[in-house]
């Protein structure tokens, strides 16, 4: 990696690797299921997409990262919230989602 431009670009797609939970990595490091970012003809970087399993737990980050507090200090109605963004993120689709889901703000499956 080098030059002004690159840095820029890579800085510029960094916010967007750390919301999906991914990780940039140089591309002579990339695996066959990392996804590679040219810039200007050549690869400037490569992203490591997180695991399936990994996702859920960076989700369910999300709301903290983004309200700055842990998910079962909100009140009832912010609860509800979070609950509808992570299922809006498909956080019910993997197996023991919706238990997985419950635990972080502290309430039973069924309240899910």
């Amino acid at each position: 990696m080098s030059g002004a431009g690159e840095a820029a670009f890579i800085a510029a797609v960094k916010p967007l690797v750390d919301a999906v939970g991914g990780e940039l990595i140089p591309p002579d490091e990339a695996g066959p299921d990392d996804v590679v970012l040219p810039w200007e003809g050549a690869a400037a970087v490569a992203v490591r997409l997180p695991r399936l399993a990994d996702s859920l737990d960076h989700i369910l980050a999300a709301p903290e990262r983004r309200e700055g507090m842990p998910p079962a200090e909100p009140d009832r109605k912010a609860k509800q919230e979070i609950v509808r963004g992570l299922e809006a993120r498909g956080a019910f689709v993997v197996r023991h989602g919706v238990e997985t889901v419950a635990s972080a703000p502290g309430v039973s499956r069924f309240t899910v």
